[in-house]
C-alpha cells in the first residue's frame, strides 16, 4: 500500500487508511504500508504536523494493491501542480487500485484519471468537482463510489469506510470487521453525505417575484406552500411560477418545499427536544409518518436516529437499552446498527 503526501496534505486522510491497513495486519492482513512523496522528502501537513516520507514517486518501482491519494484545503492550488500531477499518474500505473479521500478527487480528476467514472468527495466541494470535470459522474451523496480499479470517497474519516471495504475485498468480511470493533467505527455507517450537509440557503434568483416566494417558504416551512399558493403570492400563473422554478432554482416547487422543510426538521431534531409530531406539524409535514419516509428517501436514516446520531456524542449520558432503540427505529439497516453499537459491536455489510 502506499500513500502519496505532498505540502498541504490533511493529515487524516493520510493516517485513517494506514490505521486501517496496519490494524489489518494485527487480524491475518499483509499490507505493507509506503508513504511516497514527490522528491522523497519531508512534507509539512495542514495541521501543521511534519510527516515524513519514506521514498520519493520515482523511486517506487514494485506494484501496489492500493494507492491512496489524500486531499488538503488547498486543492485548487494542487490541480496546478503539473508535477505532482505526474507523479498521480505515474504511481497509478502501478497500482492494482487508485483511492482517493475527500478532495484527493480533485487531483484524480485533474490527472484525468476519473474521466467518464462516477466519483464521490466531500458534499461540500461535489458541485465544484461535477463543474470544473464535466466528464467525471460526480454521486455528491455517496461515502464512497467504487468505479473499476478506481475508489474515491467522501470527506475524511470516510476514507476510513473506503479502506475497510478494501480490506474486506482482499481478506473477507471476518477480517474487515475485526478492524472495525478494534477501531471502534461503523463497518458500513447508516445514511449518506446529506445527513452532513449545511443548511441549504435559498438559490439567488433574479426573479423578484420568485425571491419573495423562496424567503416565505425559507421563514415559515410549516406553512401553506402547494403550487397554487405559491403562484398567488407571485402574482402569476401556475404554469409560470413552474417554469420560474425550473430555470432559476432548478427544481420542481414541491421539492424545494420538501427540501427546506427537511432541513428545517434536521435543525429542530439536532437543537430541540420537541416530540416526532410536533416536530412534523411544525415543519409542513403533518404527521411522523411523513416526516419517516422524508427522512429515509433523501438521508437514509430515520428522524428518530438522526436525533440520537447528532444530538449528542453519547459523552456522559446514560445508555439507551437497545431494544427500546430498535423498536423506535423503523428502518432495518439503522436498527441493527443502533442495537451492535448499544452492545459494542459494528454492523456487517448488507
Amino acid at each position: 500500500m502506499t500513500v502519496l503526501v505532498f505540502p498541504g496534505v490533511r493529515l487524516l486522510d493520510v493516517t485513517g487508511p494506514i490505521e486501517v491497513f496496519t490494524t489489518a495486519n494485527e487480524f491475518g492482513g499483509r499490507y505493507r504500508v509506503q508513504i511516497a512523496s514527490e522528491d522523497g522528502a519531508e512534507v509539512i501537513t495542514s495541521a501543521g504536523i511534519h510527516l515524513s516520507a519514506d521514498l520519493s514517486a520515482d523511486d517506487v518501482q514494485e506494484p501496489c494493491d492500493v494507492l491512496v491519494i489524500p486531499g488538503g484545503p488547498e486543492w485548487e492550488t494542487l490541480i496546478k501542480d503539473d508535477t505532482l500531477l505526474d507523479s498521480v499518474r505515474q504511481l497509478n500505473e502501478k497500482s492494482r487500485c487508485t483511492a482517493s479521500v475527500c478532495t484527493g478527487a480533485f487531483l484524480l480528476a485533474a490527472a484525468g484519471l476519473l474521466n467518464g467514472r462516477r466519483a464521490a468527495t466531500h458534499w461540500r466541494h461535489s458541485r465544484q468537482l461535477a463543474t470544473r470535470f464535466p466528464s467525471v459522474r460526480v454521486q455528491p451523496d455517496a461515502i464512497f463510489v467504487r468505479d473499476g480499479q478506481m475508489m474515491t470517497s467522501a470527506g475524511v474519516s470516510a476514507g476510513i469506510d473506503l479502506s475497510l471495504a478494501l480490506v474486506e475485498d482482499h481478506y473477507g468480511a471476518e477480517v474487515a470487521r475485526s478492524v472495525a470493533k478494534d477501531m471502534v467505527v461503523f463497518m458500513q455507517r447508516p445514511g449518506g453525505q446529506s445527513q452532513f450537509s449545511v443548511r441549504s440557503r435559498a438559490p439567488h434568483t433574479r426573479q423578484e417575484m420568485l425571491r419573495r416566494v423562496l424567503d416565505t417558504v425559507a421563514e415559515n416551512p410549516g406553512a401553506n406552500h402547494t403550487l397554487t399558493a405559491m403562484a398567488r403570492r407571485a402574482g402569476v400563473s401556475v404554469r409560470h411560477v413552474t417554469r420560474l422554478f425550473d430555470e432559476e432554482v432548478g427544481t420542481t416547487p414541491a421539492r424545494y418545499v420538501e427540501q427546506v422543510r427537511l432541513e428545517a426538521a434536521q435543525a429542530l431534531l439536532e437543537t430541540g427536544d420537541d416530540p416526532l409530531p410536533v416536530v412534523a406539524r411544525r415543519t409542513g409535514f403533518g404527521s411522523p409518518e411523513s416526516l419517516r419516509r422524508a427522512f429515509v428517501r433523501h438521508l437514509g436514516v430515520t428522524p428518530g436516529a438522526f436525533r440520537t446520531s447528532f444530538r449528542t456524542t453519547g459523552v456522559g449520558t446514560k445508555d439507551p437499552a437497545p431494544a427500546a432503540v430498535a423498536r423506535h427505529s423503523p428502518h432495518p439497516h439503522v436498527r441493527l446498527s443502533m442495537i451492535a453499537a448499544a452492545k459494542g459491536y459494528r454492523c456487517p455489510r448488507d
